[in-house]
């Protein structure tokens, strides 16, 4: 529960954050999901015009049922696939089951009710009339063949594929045209925003509503208080087609948990209220987008439950200071690739990751709350928590400058010089600033192209090292072998890719030893007569 208690603290930080309309927090009762089809009504719910979006996301209201729906009959709200809004679908040969009715019936039921929105209103008027099919043939955004049938596949004779033929997904080279997802555009006069997914009123309209709607009541583990109970837990956290999710239950129907519970409802282990869940799931999907570290299914986030920014986990010390520096001049950068080790050990780069980090002992008090937390999915339905940390501002800042310190060592890059006068085209330049390697290019310099085809591989390397981050555990001695290995290869690759693992070995000796003092001349004799062996 803890995990739920810090993103809950989390949404509600971040909702009186002033965040652009990009990136502000998704309300409750809503959903994203990627939409093809928008049509255009107006205010009487007549019909205007229709056009096909492309690679276009929006938030829209949705149920609790609908909001983690994977089969089955669960209609949103309002926005939803055509096999939903469209009365007259099956008469066009659509291949999916219609749910028109549980649709019809759920918007009536929000437009008859106390919170009922003018928008709503119109489309509900809209799709009552029972033409949104034979509207979007008519207005070339659906295509038929002969016999008045939906295609699910463009004829090759006929030229270049129309838009939605290449938005909808395929399935074996065939697509449904009943999957695509039509949004809501109400043309009224005086309305600024007509879009019904842009509409603060109508999404408050949605959220009121169905707020009314649950009144089965239990007691939340995380509120402490009496409040409605979550049945169905969100879904879609790392993308839209995200389906696994981290609360799931269905021992009602198809047993997938058998335990020692009896109550159908699944409230005799532990409950947590529709609020908190939704609030937990919105915030963990946006900080995702915003800042997660992703690795194939693998996600890593980190975060201040205050809202405020912390410095990245899992990048390079380079990256960190160019990102912050407007003047790549402030960065002291030897551009002539020597450095005199009797003058400098290692100090300027302590200097400058102090500087880095004082920005942010400066905004984060010592005491807020930090999470580190780590997600991936072993089936496509089921994600667990991986990696989880709560750590005090002051003790991460710690760990996070002491990784750095540590482990760092001159490491390859290059930078893009550009000609002052503009005269000559820009060039890039091979520099070799003190950093520390980011975890993944570790796993390329200590495994190489074995990553390209070891999915699980990719991953553990991750998992090993996020700790030796954040717990400042030993690094994992195998990992420093292999690194070595390679980089005493050098025929084995290119030049840059040699100078790579080079930087990256010696960084990772460096730190081993630091983390790992020789208390035994047994032990270190053992790891150099590995590394003896690796280069001959």
């Amino acid at each position: 529960m803890s995990w739920l208690a810090k993103l809950y603290e989390t949404y509600e930080q971040g909702m009186h954050m002033a965040l652009p309309g990009e990136i502000k927090l998704m309300p409750v009762s809503h959903t994203l999901q990627n939409t093809h089809i928008n049509i255009v009504i107006d205010g009487d719910g007549n019909f205007k015009r229709a056009a096909v979006l492309e690679k276009t996301q929006i938030v829209l209201p949705a149920t609790e049922k609908s909001a983690g729906r994977s089969s089955g009959e669960a209609p949103h709200p309002l926005a939803d696939k055509i096999q939903y809004i469209a009365n007259d679908y099956p008469d066009y040969g659509g291949k999916k089951k219609a749910y028109f009715e549980g649709y019809e019936k759920q918007l009536a039921g929000w437009c008859e009710s106390g919170e009922c929105h003018p928008k709503a209103v119109a489309v509900h008027k809209y799709t009552g009339k029972g033409n949104v099919v034979q509207d979007l043939i008519e207005n070339s955004i659906l295509y038929v063949d002969e016999h008045s049938q939906l295609l699910n596949k463009w004829p090759e004779e006929k030229g270049v594929a129309p838009e939605i033929f290449r938005v909808l997904p395929k399935n074996k080279g065939k697509i449904e045209q009943g999957d695509a997802l039509v949004c809501w555009t109400v043309e009224v006069d005086g309305d600024a925003s007509s879009s019904t997914w842009d509409d603060e009123s109508l999404q408050q309209s949605w959220i009121d509503y169905d707020a009314h709607s649950n009144t089965s009541s239990e007691y939340c583990f995380v509120m402490g208080m009496d409040k409605p109970v979550a049945v169905n837990h969100p879904a879609k956290l790392r993308h839209t087609g995200d389906k696994a999710k981290l609360i799931s239950a269905n021992d009602s129907s198809g047993f997938t948990f058998r335990g020692r519970f009896t109550d159908p409802k699944g409230v005799q282990a532990a409950t947590v209220s529709y609020e908190v869940t939704q609030k937990a799931h919105n915030a963990l999907r946006w900080l995702i987008s915003k800042q997660g570290f992703r690795n194939g299914d693998q996600v890593f986030v980190s975060w201040a439950v205050s809202g405020k920014p912390t410095p990245p986990l899992l990048k390079n010390a380079w990256e960190l200071f160019t990102a912050d520096s407007q003047d790549l001049e402030e960065l002291k950068v030897d551009e002539t690739q020597t450095i005199d080790h009797s003058v400098d050990l290692g100090e300027s780069f302590a200097l400058q990751l102090k500087k880095y980090l004082a920005g942010y002992h400066a905004s984060l008090e010592p005491t807020e709350q930090i999470v580190v937390m780590g997600l991936d999915s072993a089936t496509p339905g089921r994600m667990g928590i991986i990696y989880y940390r709560e750590l005090l501002a002051s003790e991460f800042l710690a760990r996070v400058e002491r990784w750095h310190n540590e482990f760092a060592w001159p490491q390859r890059y290059t930078k893009e010089i550009s000609d002052p006068n503009g005269k000559k085209k820009p060039f890039k330049k091979t520099i070799w600033p003190v950093s520390t390697p980011a975890p993944w290019t570790i796993a390329e310099a200590a495994y190489g192209d074995i990553l390209k085809s070891n999915e699980k591989l990719k991953k553990n390397i991750i998992e090993r090292i996020l700790p030796c981050i954040i717990d400042g555990r030993p690094f994992p001695e195998d990992v420093v072998i292999s690194a070595v290995r390679r980089s005493c290869n050098r025929n084995n690759c290119e030049k840059w890719e040699w100078d790579r693992n080079i930087g990256v070995a010696c960084a990772l000796y460096k730190g081993f030893y630091l983390r790992h003092p020789v208390t035994s001349d047994n032990r270190k004799s053992d790891f150099d007569s590995q590394r003896t062996r690796s280069t001959t």
